[in-house]
């Protein structure tokens, strides 16, 4: 939501990102975060460009700034030779179909319909969520106090986390309005209706020694027990979140690597 077109260095972020194996497998309780770099040379951008869809370039020819161009070539591309190394097939041939509110899935054909993802982009620096058979809705934002209003937060958020961020440090208010707002993308996100859903009608944990949570849904409170939030970045630069349909699931951080 945040947009940045300043130039940064998702390599400063701090966190625990692996390598990922050689036979990567995707199993039912496995939830999969992947971290990719979106400022890669001009070949790259060439070469990804080559396997996206016509109407993939069609909406990259529609970024006025070449900068938002490439990166929205490379975040489709890495997401295309993701896909595609779970299903182990080739990315560019990979079709999507979207949702009445514009969340991707993948068009059916050899379990491909049993894969769930979701993505999500900060200056440059993309954020990948892959499960099997759970929805799945991610958020990342590069940390901003430029943005941070009490103005904003009170557009942003319910009664209770608008209690909950008042009562933070003014130091503290900054990395606690990206947490509660990356908690919030991620959930409706992951439900697939995006801002349609009322940010205001649910809650999020928000303090700096609270877990990530779902904390209530008057519109249906069985919601808190359908879905599990967890912060996957944290730090000074970057803060994410991811929202997974269920409980008992296990996260894996992976660093995603073109070579």
């Amino acid at each position: 939501m945040f947009a940045d077109r300043a130039e940064v260095s998702p390599a400063t972020v701090a966190a625990s990102w692996a390598a990922p194996p050689e036979d990567l497998r995707l199993g039912g309780r496995d939830v999969h975060v992947w971290k990719a770099s979106l400022d890669v040379g001009p070949l790259r951008v060439g070469r990804f460009a080559e396997i996206l869809s016509e109407d993939e370039r069609a909406r990259a020819l529609r970024f006025v700034f070449a900068v938002d161009r490439d990166r929205f070539i490379i975040c489709r591309g890495v997401l295309r030779a993701l896909l595609g190394r779970y299903l182990r097939v080739a990315p560019d041939s990979l079709r999507f179909t979207y949702n009445a509110y514009g969340k991707p899935v993948l068009s059916t054909g050899r379990g491909r319909e049993a894969y769930r993802f979701n993505v999500s982009h900060a200056g440059g620096m993309a954020l990948y969520g892959v499960t099997i058979g759970r929805e799945v809705g991610i958020d990342v934002e590069r940390v901003r106090p430029d943005v941070v209003t009490d103005q904003i937060a009170e557009q942003c958020f319910s009664r209770r986390e608008l209690a909950a961020f008042r009562g933070l440090s003014p130091a503290g208010r900054v990395e606690g309005f990206f947490r509660g707002w990356t908690r919030k993308e991620a959930y409706v996100k992951a439900r697939g209706e995006g801002f349609v859903y009322p940010l205001g009608e649910f809650d999020v944990s928000l303090g700096p020694t609270e877990p990530a949570a779902l904390l209530s849904t008057p519109r249906d409170p069985l919601e808190t027990s359908r879905w599990s939030l967890e912060e996957v970045l944290g730090g000074p630069n970057y803060i994410a979140a991811i929202a997974v349909e269920g409980r008992g699931w296990r996260l894996r951080r992976w660093q995603w690597t073109d070579s």
